[in-house]
């Protein structure tokens, strides 16, 4: 049984979609990261698709602004991101721990 996962915080439909297209970038960019184990093929389709990605980040951020949402409110943000796995979504970006020690 899977467990309760808190509610989505309320957000504007723009707010949503910026959400929605920052993840999937964030995880287009962890299957580039050089620093992971992978084949270059896939590294290589995730980077052309990030192109298409972080036009429509763009484009996301551009329709808040033309709408009047001049600001991004972090932590309801941050809340939104953390319901939806934006945490471990986002470690996959970061250089993974040195094991030198």
């Amino acid at each position: 049984m899977l467990p309760d996962l808190p509610p989505l915080p309320a957000l504007t439909r723009a707010e949503g979609e910026l959400i929605d297209r920052y993840l999937e970038a964030v995880d287009l960019l962890g299957r580039v990261n050089p620093a992971r184990h992978g084949p270059t093929y896939g590294g290589l389709r995730a980077a052309q698709a990030l192109v298409r990605k972080a036009a429509e980040l763009r484009d996301a951020l551009a329709l808040m602004h033309q709408r009047g949402e001049t600001e991004l409110h972090g932590d309801t943000l941050a809340r939104a991101l953390r319901v939806l796995d934006g945490e471990r979504r986002a470690a996959r970006v970061a250089l993974p721990p040195d094991d030198v020690g």
